[in-house]
């Protein structure tokens, strides 16, 4: 249609905006949506509301968590002797082969890394050797660990004891061009003071979680605040006892291991044979701050050398 009337004024179409092409939807507003969208999440999952796994099992752990895994179950067996309950917990793994086996080459492979380069790596693989030579299995860490042994650390130190003159005789003797005092070297060992092994109970607190409901999370560190797997806790109440051991749980630290406890029962918890128990721990009713749903205090307990 013209945009100019019969006498040749210009007389713009009023109806040509209306026949332009629509769309139900903006391809632009769609696309910077999608962006923004996935960006955001991104940053909440990342940063914000990280994911905790806590239901991980043990196949599918890395290699180095594995490794943390069979020295939890041989000092565990260890301590209570039970080859049925270790023999189960390595088959868990779904290692090749025979799982006794896997065991002495996990202990090969540790003995000849750093990993034996402090005494809990070193008590860690010892247990790996006497958990597979009682099944009558062998293992290179047989010979790095016999040709590591170290005797007792000492000062070695140069001393000097004077020998005494003989007393004078009758006959007398020609006296010698100098009257220096003749020593004898003697090489005397001291021993040094072996590092206190003890632990004491650095710290405790509560919290309440309907989700971690009536928990005992204990950690055991070194002197450094590094964890220390393999280490043997007990939780004692008035029936019974529990002992177990830390670094089962690899995805919470290798100084973690936990308890669950009852409804209004009072407990105490300690690092096995080498720590004082705790005060004691009641599982008593507490609500959560978050959620608002009823539940049981728990405890976070930290061990450290005394």
């Amino acid at each position: 249609m013209s945009q100019y009337d019969k006498s040749g004024n210009y007389a713009p179409d009023a109806r040509s905006k209306y026949r332009r092409p629509r769309y139900p939807f903006s391809p632009r507003a769609v696309i910077l949506g999608l962006i923004l969208g996935l960006a955001g999440g991104l940053y909440y999952a990342w940063n914000i509301d990280r994911r905790v796994e806590f239901d991980t099992e043990p196949w599918q752990l890395s290699e180095a968590d594995r490794s943390s895994y069979i020295a939890g179950i041989t000092l565990q067996y260890t301590y209570d002797s039970d080859l049925t309950r270790a023999v189960n917990r390595l088959l868990l793994l779904k290692l090749s082969g025979d799982p006794i086996q896997a065991v002495a080459d996990t202990a090969c492979k540790l003995a000849s890394s750093s990993y034996v380069d402090n005494s809990s790596g070193q008590r860690a693989v010892r247990s790996m050797m006497t958990f597979y030579q009682l099944q009558g299995r062998s293992g290179c860490a047989d010979t790095l660990m016999a040709s590591s042994e170290i005797s007792t650390p000492g000062i070695v130190i140069e001393a000097s004891t004077p020998t005494l003159r003989p007393p004078a005789t009758k006959t007398p003797t020609p006296e010698p061009v100098a009257q220096a005092t003749i020593f004898k070297t003697q090489e005397l060992v001291i021993p040094t003071i072996q590092p206190q092994a003890d632990f004491i109970l650095a710290d405790v607190r509560t919290f309440c979680s309907a989700e971690l409901s009536g928990i005992i999370e204990v950690r055991v560190q070194d002197y450094n605040g590094s964890g220390i797997p393999g280490t043997s806790v007990t939780v004692n109440w008035d029936s019974g006892s529990s002992t177990f051991v830390t670094g089962l749980k690899p995805e919470r630290g290798t100084d973690y291991a936990d308890f669950q406890m009852d409804a209004g029962k009072s407990y105490t918890v300690q690092v096995a044979g080498r720590s004082n128990p705790s005060q004691a721990l009641v599982a008593g009713p507490c609500n959560d701050a978050n959620s608002g749903r009823p539940a049981l205090i728990s405890y976070r307990a930290t061990f450290r050398p005394q």
